[in-house]
């Protein structure tokens, strides 16, 4: 990579734009994001340093994430707002002054094409993929308010089954900070649903220092919020991606009855 190029970052012409939406149109209550969607990284930073197999990693991206989600926006016809690049060049799901924001270790590996970048590198990356995702998040929750659409944001994540060699026991977990309407909806639902061991809060809890989507465009805006957390091994291929997607538009479905009835949407 050649470093001086960073600061003036542009995409290159086989280069895609950062956001990717699907059923725009859709008229369910709940707002999809998926800050982990995608792996690409720009033209001008070549690989970062590392291997197609390093990239592949959960330290690239959200492993299996992507096809649950579309699955679930078209489940519940539900507006999806996605973001293609890999978390190796900005993460979107962190304050953008966060340590890691931009890693230069991620799971005990190190990036290469991330050592050494200024605070103008930085907020180059951040002006090309950061800012054009949480704008258009943005720009899709005050039109659905103005038209009086209701609007739950569901932020969708997936993890390793194990960390610093400890095993997860968790299938899937709801994530929060401040909301306590909708997640323990969402703990009761998956509870609900055999053989499932599901965390509350865990293996993440939602915080301003390591998380932006929730804190930003659920807390800030005052939305009914939730995040996803999916066990990666569950959802590494298209059958599991269609059984967890299934699952979770059932038990997001029954939720949408339950909030109706309780005058919240």
């Amino acid at each position: 990579m050649n470093r001086a190029s960073d600061t003036s970052l542009r995409f290159g012409t086989h280069d895609v734009p950062p956001v990717w939406e699907q059923n725009a149109a859709g008229r369910s209550p709940f707002l999809l994001t998926c800050d982990h969607y995608g792996r690409l990284i720009p033209q001008m930073l070549g690989d970062l340093g590392l291997s197609d197999a390093e990239r592949q990693r959960h330290i690239g991206w959200d492993i299996g994430i992507a096809g649950v989600a579309e699955r679930m926006s078209s489940a519940l016809d539900a507006h999806l707002v996605a973001q293609r690049y890999s978390r190796l060049v900005i993460d979107c799901n962190r304050p953008p002054e966060a340590a890691s924001s931009i890693p230069l270790i991620s799971e005990a590996t190190t990036v290469p094409g991330n050592e050494g970048l200024d605070a103008a590198a930085a907020q180059s990356r951040r002006r090309l993929i950061f800012d054009p995702y949480h704008q258009r998040i943005d720009a899709v929750i005050d039109a659905r308010l103005q038209e009086g659409q209701p609007t739950v944001l569901v932020s969708l994540h997936s993890f390793t089954p194990s960390y610093a060699g400890i095993a997860r026991p968790w299938h899937i977990g709801t994530l929060y900070q401040h909301d306590r309407v909708l997640p323990p909806l969402v703990l009761q639902g998956l509870r609900a649903e055999p053989g499932l061991v599901v965390g509350d809060n865990q293996p993440y809890a939602v915080s301003d220092d390591t998380d932006y989507t929730i804190p930003v465009h659920g807390e800030r805006r005052g939305l009914l919020n939730t995040g996803i957390e999916i066990r990666q091994d569950l959802i590494s291929d298209a059958a599991g991606e269609t059984q967890w997607a299934e699952r979770l538009a059932r038990v997001f479905s029954e939720i949408e009855v339950t909030l109706k009835q309780r005058g919240l949407i």
